[in-house]
């Protein structure tokens, strides 16, 4: 006796359904995330009328002038400055932010001292602590030092661990560490400080990456505190250019602008796309080789 195998068409429908439906729903969502940036360009190039005026995506007639226009920078600044200085500040507080940080979260996660446990808890307690509290205080230390329109008030203070976050987000990934690599080091004559250097921090580079993406990010788009410490022109930045670009003229050069804050945008990308795959590898790995 032959039996046949009967396909069930709704089953076969039902799997196809899940199989394309969350790719579905994930592309929707990209497409929601990308609208802001695809609006972004396609603004850039549209004439300054247009951009008020009309409801289109797609501008009718390509403007063009509007990047030879935001090129040439602010107040005499070219655009390429303005970069290099947004950069300064943003490395400075990227090296800054990972030693210092990863120094005190060697010091709560791995050495044993008096007061650890509180000092500890006061630190994570000023995480609830609101950035303008302390700005005051901190403009009139560095104006009696002399420091106000320079960069020392932006980069100087990332060396001092002052990013409680960050030194947080660490500590948890290290006390993850095993203990026997240390100990081994310890037994082979290495001191607290080379046992960090040799064979703490290099383990915990994925906490360190994920550091170094969110202070590049979070330096390159602040404004506020820029505005408060910069008054000179040659040492704005590319955000502070931005409000100086639509003020240095009786009309809003919204084309213009756009197209300076599609530059702006540029290195962001390009420093996300360079370091993604480290991330996802400290998201999904414990940092241990072999």
């Amino acid at each position: 006796m032959t039996s046949v195998n009967t396909v069930d068409p709704a089953r076969t429908a039902g799997i196809a359904t899940k199989r394309w439906l969350p790719h579905a729903v994930a592309a929707v969502c990209l497409l929601l995330l990308l609208y802001p940036l695809v609006w972004l360009l396609a603004t850039s190039l549209k004439p300054a009328d247009e951009v008020v005026t009309s409801l289109d995506l797609w501008p009718g007639h390509l403007e063009w002038s509007n990047y030879t226009t935001a090129l040439e920078g602010v107040s005499g600044i070219s655009v390429g400055r303005l970069l290099g200085n947004t950069l300064l500040i943003a490395g400075g507080a990227v090296l800054g932010n990972v030693l210092s940080c990863s120094l005190a979260a060697y010091a709560f996660a791995r050495l044993r001292f008096r007061m650890r446990t509180g000092m500890f808890a006061f630190m994570v307690a000023t995480l609830m602590l609101p950035h303008h509290v302390v700005l005051i205080p901190q403009y009139i230390m560095f104006n009696q030092l002399g420091l106000v329109d320079t960069y020392w008030p932006l980069v100087l203070p990332k060396f001092l661990a002052t990013e409680a976050f960050f030194v947080f987000l660490i500590v948890q990934f290290m006390r993850g560490l095993p203990r026997e690599l240390e100990e081994s080091a310890r037994i082979d004559g290495c001191g607290p400080f080379r046992t960090y250097w040799s064979i703490t921090l290099p383990l915990s580079r994925p906490a360190l990456i994920t550091t170094a993406i969110f202070t590049f990010i979070w330096t390159w788009n602040d404004f506020f505190t820029q505005m408060i410490y910069l008054f000179a022109p040659e040492n704005f930045t590319i955000t502070l250019a931005l409000r100086s670009f639509v003020d240095q003229s009786s009309t809003s050069a919204y084309g213009p602008m756009f197209a300076m804050s599609v530059i702006s945008v540029l290195p962001i990308v390009l420093f996300f796309f360079v370091f993604q795959r480290y991330l996802v590898q400290g998201m999904a790995t414990s940092g241990l080789k072999g």
